[in-house]
């Protein structure tokens, strides 16, 4: 009955501070989302809710035991949360997450219908990487998300080109003098061609991932874009996120991940 009355007594600003928690889980979903991150998280979940259930029964030792593990575990979260942490810190003070694609339109079930927070041709730009595949045209296609790229635009040279399979093509052409580095692009446009990107100097990355993959995983640790790659050598199509590879069976199956990652 005590359960039920709190529920009666709640105000508005109880409901807003539920709807704020909420977000925040949202987020942190995103963030961890396919990655190793996300079993660690429920792994500490789990952990919680057998140090509830242990102290309901009076159970001494394993209640020490478990209290202190959870009485280090925001400093725990941390360490072991480190690329998240930062990706998320980088969300909240990015300028798209406050703006461009702003703060509700992550939320599918609050959109409008007939608005779409996707407006990148991911069909254009995996035609393009396809066609260069086939050529082995290497290419470094990073995709911004939530978290601005614009500290990056320097290094290479500022665009404001719409996306089609041709300009993609041609930026990438082995004489063009745009074919260097990577490209970045927002919302269906080139915001920036010849940027250089953080690089990855792992040694348990694979042999067979040259400087462009090595860049691929660096930038996507670092932020929340995703990169796509086509390698030079095979002609292979690779995709990043999140500092790992992303598996796919065809490009058709890569454009729908890459769809859904970007809504």
């Amino acid at each position: 009955m005590e359960i039920f009355d709190n529920i009666l007594n709640f105000g508005i600003k109880d409901y807003i501070d539920v709807f704020l928690v909420a977000l925040l889980l949202f987020y942190i979903y995103r963030l961890v989302r396919g990655t190793v991150a996300i079993n660690i998280f429920l792994g500490i979940v789990v952990i919680y809710f057998i140090y509830l259930i242990v102290e309901a029964l009076q159970m001494v030792l394993l209640t020490k035991i478990l209290g202190g593990f959870i009485s280090v575990g925001f400093i725990a979260l941390i360490v072991v949360f480190q690329q998240e942490v930062r990706k998320f810190l980088l969300m909240i003070g990015s300028t798209n997450f406050a703006s461009k694609r702003g703060f509700l339109k992550h939320i599918k079930f609050l959109k409008m219908d007939g608005v779409s927070a996707l407006s990148t041709d991911v069909d254009v730009i995996i035609a393009a990487c396809n066609k260069m595949s086939t050529t082995k045209t290497g290419a470094l296609i990073v995709l911004e998300r939530n978290n601005n790229l614009d500290f990056l635009v320097t290094t290479g040279d500022e665009m404001n080109i719409k996306v089609t399979q041709p300009i993609i093509e041609s930026i990438f052409f082995k004489n063009s003098p745009l074919h260097d580095g990577a490209i970045i692009i927002e919302n269906n446009i080139v915001k920036a061609t010849r940027v250089i990107l953080p690089v990855n100097n792992e040694k348990t990355i694979p042999q067979r991932f040259g400087l462009r993959h090595r860049a691929a995983v660096g930038i996507t640790e670092k932020t929340d874009a995703i990169a796509i790659t086509v390698s030079e050598e095979t002609g292979q199509i690779s995709c990043f996120r999140n500092g790992t590879f992303v598996a796919f069976k065809d490009p058709t199956e890569l454009i729908e991940i890459i769809k859904e990652d970007l809504i």
